[in-house]
């Protein structure tokens, strides 16, 4: 399965983006999806999570009430808004993707990296102060 992520780009501190990420290549939807996100010299992080329903999300303490995290399993897409961007948030933006063995992970369980089978690129999130 690909992962193709896009959205990412140059905004200043307070903005708002979109970033999105679609599955192309045919595949079950019934996965659960994440966004982490890597800056530089830094390990992977997690930012937001949704489950393989669409129920139940789960974020990060510092994305939290400024992230929300979406899915639209018809397009085979996760969505990700990020509103009231900070410099901190900076760093590229990976998605990920899940397999049916989570597909009743809920909450925090969804946080955890080693649930996630298949991996973009990712995109780039540049915040200016």
């Amino acid at each position: 399965v690909q992962l193709q992520a896009s959205g990412g780009g140059l905004v200043q501190a307070g903005g708002s983006l979109r970033l999105s990420c679609v599955a192309a290549k045919r595949t079950n939807n019934a996965y659960p999806m994440a966004w982490f996100r890597q800056a530089p010299g830094k390990e992977r992080e997690f930012v937001a999570a949704i489950s393989s329903s669409g129920g139940s999300t789960y974020y990060a303490d510092s994305v939290k009430g400024r992230f929300t995290i979406s899915r639209d399993n018809a397009k085979k897409s996760v969505y990700l808004q990020m509103n009231n961007l900070k410099p901190e948030d900076t760093a590229v933006h990976i998605c990920a993707m899940g397999t049916s063995a989570g597909y009743y992970i809920t909450g925090q369980g969804l946080s955890r990296q080693r649930i996630y089978e298949y991996w973009g690129q990712g995109t780039l999130v540049t915040v200016s102060s």
